[in-house]
């Protein structure tokens, strides 16, 4: 069974310990000369939110972020930043924002890399995109759960995920996910191909009656 949408939980959750990335949201917003109020009707936000959003005192839904960066005319990948080289070593992940509820992520492949691009995410329980269906512009995305348990639900059905487990799927197929683990943090690890692209709008799920 599809999950619905519900009445924009994300603008209620305060935002969590990712990589801040309000500044950019406001410049993005300032050069493309656009006020709150514009970028509100255009993403389906409300004003106070987007307000908080770029304060860092608030957390988007992927679906959410994805909408805004499209209002604003930039594509969710350009709020990434690595560093240059090729090696990441563990303690030094750097930290992204692409939305989501309840969750910490970090890229682990370089900026620049446009092949492949492999995100870590740490989800606490509860946490995950949010209940919006989105879909991302990439041909594969596969998904590995390093611990703990994750949900995939897409418009057709429900995938449960255990450690261990693998899932590999069309991104441009709407989706969400949350983590189903009672107790625990559920680390895993997503690989697109190609990288997500930094210059292209990316792509919401329509909303069915």
């Amino acid at each position: 069974m599809t999950r619905r949408p519900g009445p924009l939980p994300d603008e209620q959750d305060p935002a969590g310990d990712g990589h801040r990335i309000g500044a950019q949201l406001k410049a993005a917003r300032l050069a493309g000369r656009k006020t709150l109020a514009e970028v509100a009707l255009e993403s389906g936000l409300t004003k106070g939110f987007l307000s908080k959003l770029e304060r860092d005192q608030a957390a988007a839904s992927v679906a959410s972020l994805m909408r805004l960066c499209q209002a604003l005319g930039i594509q969710v990948g350009s709020l990434f930043h690595s560093s240059p080289g090729e090696v990441v070593r563990r303690g030094d992940y750097p930290p992204i924002n692409f939305g989501g509820i309840g969750m910490s992520e970090f890229l682990l492949t370089p900026e620049g890399e446009r092949r492949v691009q492999a995100i870590l995410s740490e989800i606490e329980p509860g946490g995950g995109s949010g209940d919006e269906l989105y879909g991302l512009p990439a041909d594969v995305e596969f998904v590995f759960v390093v611990d703990g348990r994750l949900e995939v639900t897409l418009r057709d059905h429900t995938v449960v995920l255990e450690r261990g487990d693998a899932f590999t799927f069309p991104p441009r197929k709407e989706h969400c996910f949350r983590s189903i683990a009672e107790d625990a943090t559920t680390r895993v690890l997503w690989v697109f191909a190609p990288a997500l692209p930094p210059e292209t709008p990316a792509e919401t799920a329509e909303e069915t009656p």
